[in-house]
């Protein structure tokens, strides 16, 4: 509740603490490092408010004090949830406040005289944050039925997925003269034969408003039953919030979501909403990478509004955002924002400096909302300013930050790079010869009153972002599945390394539409865009256990089996290779895979993922029996991925 300090408030604690104004002024005075407290500077922040963090949680008396220093209203940053007060304690959420400066009064002198005082530890500026994208969306422009006829193996009926290459690329020249078969996220065997979704598991969307009524949204969007079905105008849950239905507006101190275009609201986070969960083989719109089958099985997205057109931002807005999502069911938070050009050059430097943020990150990893693991998961975008390195807050180590890359399977002329960078995914990209149209951008949902068919392209590590948050859905989805439990950085370490090689494209440079953009250098991203291209078949068969080849489609070829059957292979008695015909119709396999000294032979013609499997003797020629001495058998479930490049060293992590 905001604490308001009326004039005859300030005349009452005048009166009582006169006695203790010697005091509190020699503890002013006497204050040796207290500018050492203030972080950030009035550039770039709020005119109006500040956050403090005491050393203790405070009384009411301490409180009043301070009114003095020119406070005209007090708020706890973080509502209290019951059951959470241990957690919210550890990481000293309890302590912070949010402080409106009086009509007048200077907030660089305000802030020293809160810094001066020894019960509170911190004195922040309230900075804004931007969004990891331009926030200009382009209408969708549609394919030839013929194309879209070539997709139908994708098995969902959303019939703009022809048009979302980052799912399934097929190296469509009107996209891109460059475009890359096999540049995308290798989703397509996953959904088909894993998983495609959860509604246990919820991604919080902290960005713009989501448009929840949006037809190829709802289904999948996050609802809080009890605000639905309870009183208006009453917080019914005790969550601190009232009328959070779909989420909560932290711009605006409200339940009411902005995303219809007004106040120049640009779909950015309905955007990013669609590529994470829109709904899946409903018979319209775009796909969603973790949008379910068509079941009411996808993730569901909760919106945590922190931008409302050209205002939001503000390091409060967000720091609440992410407790939110943290107290009520979120297991992953997508957060395609930053601070560009901060000029940070370490976690400690930016944990200082931005730390009612980096307490509630700590938090949501710490707050255990699924049986699957045991913390959650924080995904960011890297940033959009081509700039050596990751934007703060996705550079900090414990974070998953996300570069881009465009329907060329190349980095974006925007991305940044470099240390902080963990992994890369479509980002999109125009201008791209011979740049018809904005196809080599990324399709995803809009907001009706912005768009009119509701669907749209925007390009940025703002996309980038989300492909990875869905994935991460997936992955929770498939362990769930099949009753697999890690640790918070198990989990992580698998998602991150489910990697395809990148660095073996980084030659030479590309060049843009009519000299648009100057040509980019490829050389400059070298071992700098982290592990690589995200790979969400290699992260299912992780989960799995499973390790996975890598077959190059098109020709027929022999590989290596060790890695399943040890480096003796080559010896062992192979009894027999079977595979299902949805594995053969998904490698497109050209004839019957067989052994042959300890190597498979294959020949896939089109790229996708599937399983083998293979019988083979431990221990002699023949399985032993009751009538005759022999060996063990083994069977193997070999995981096989056919793309259209394969570099020297294998070109899989």
């Amino acid at each position: 509740m905001i604490k308001k300090l009326s004039f005859l408030g300030l005349m009452v604690a005048g009166l009582a603490l006169a006695s203790c104004q010697e005091t509190l002024n020699e503890e002013s005075l006497n204050a040796i490092d207290a500018r050492s407290k203030i972080v950030h500077t009035r550039s770039g922040a709020s005119a109006t408010s500040l956050l403090v963090k005491f050393s203790s949680e405070p009384s009411e008396t301490q409180i009043q004090m301070l009114a003095e220093a020119g406070v005209k209203s007090f708020e706890k940053v973080f509502p209290s949830v019951p059951g959470k007060e241990e957690l919210e304690k550890r990481f000293g959420l309890d302590r912070w406040y949010s402080v409106t400066i009086e009509e007048g009064r200077d907030i660089e002198a305000v802030a020293l005289e809160l810094a001066s005082d020894k019960r509170i530890s911190t004195v922040e500026y309230d900075i804004y944050m931007e969004p990891a994208c331009d926030r200009v969306s382009y209408p969708y422009e549609g394919q030839e039925a013929a194309t879209r006829a070539s997709m139908s193996e994708l098995g969902f009926n959303d019939p703009l997925l022809i048009d979302q290459w980052n799912y399934y690329n097929l190296g469509d020249k009107s996209v891109a003269t460059s475009a890359y078969e096999g540049g995308d996220i290798n989703v397509k065997d996953t959904w088909n034969t894993l998983t495609a979704g959860d509604p246990s598991i919820i991604v919080a969307v902290v960005d713009e408003g989501v448009a929840y009524s949006h037809p190829d949204l709802a289904p999948n969007m996050w609802v809080n039953e009890a605000e639905r079905s309870g009183a208006a105008g009453k917080d019914d849950d005790g969550n601190g919030y009232v009328d959070d239905i779909y989420g909560y507006n932290f711009v605006d101190g409200t339940a009411e979501i902005n995303f219809d275009g007004t106040d120049y609201d640009t779909g950015h986070g309905t955007h990013c909403a669609g590529v994470i969960s829109a709904v899946n083989n409903n018979g319209i719109g775009v796909s969603g990478v973790a949008g379910g089958s068509g079941k009411n099985d996808g993730t569901k997205i909760m919106t945590c509004q922190i931008f409302s057109g050209n205002g939001g931002g503000l390091q409060t807005m967000i720091s609440k955002a992410i407790k939110y999502a943290a107290d009520n069911g979120a297991s992953i938070i997508s957060c395609s924002f930053g601070q560009p050009g901060s000029g940070f050059q370490g976690d400690a430097s930016y944990t200082k400096k931005n730390a009612a943020e980096v307490d509630a990150i700590r938090y949501f990893e710490a707050t255990k909302n699924n049986d699957i693991v045991d913390g959650g998961i924080v995904i960011f975008a890297t940033g959009n300013e081509a700039a050596p390195y990751a934007s703060y807050p996705g550079a900090l180590n414990d974070i998953v930050s996300v570069s881009a890359f465009g329907p060329d399977y190349l980095p974006t002329h925007y991305t940044n790079y470099g240390p902080g960078c963990n992994v890369v995914a479509p980002g999109g990209e125009a201008y791209l010869p011979p740049w018809t149209s904005y196809k080599g951008m990324i399709l995803s949902t809009l907001p009706l009153k912005i768009e009119p068919s509701g669907y749209g392209y925007m390009q940025g590590t703002s996309m980038a972002c989300p492909h990875v948050s869905g994935i991460a859905a997936l992955g929770l989805a498939y362990a769930k599945k099949l009753g697999k439990k890690y640790t918070l950085q198990e989990f992580k370490n698998m998602l991150i390394s489910s990697a395809n090689d990148f660095d073996s494209r980084l030659n030479g440079s590309k060049s843009y539409y009519n000299k648009i953009k100057p040509d980019l250098n490829l050389g400059k991203f070298m071992k700098k865009m982290g592990t690589g291209s995200i790979d969400t078949w290699i992260f299912m068969m992780k989960i799995e256990g499973v390790p996975c080849l890598i077959a190059e489609t098109g020709r027929n070829q022999w590989i290596d089996v060790s890695d399943y059957f040890g480096t003796s292979s080559v010896n062992l008695t192979y009894l027999s290779v079977e595979v299902s015909d949805e594995d053969k119709a998904a490698l497109g396999l050209a004839e019957d895979p067989y052994m042959q000294y300890g190597r498979l032979y294959i020949h896939p013609t089109k790229m996708g993922a599937g399983k083998i499997k293979v019988r083979a003797v431990g221990g002699g020629e023949i399985v032993g029996g009751a009538d005759n001495v022999g060996g063990m058998e083994m069977t193997q479930e070999i995981s096989i991925i056919s793309r259209s490049f394969k570099s020297s060293n294998g070109g899989w992590l």
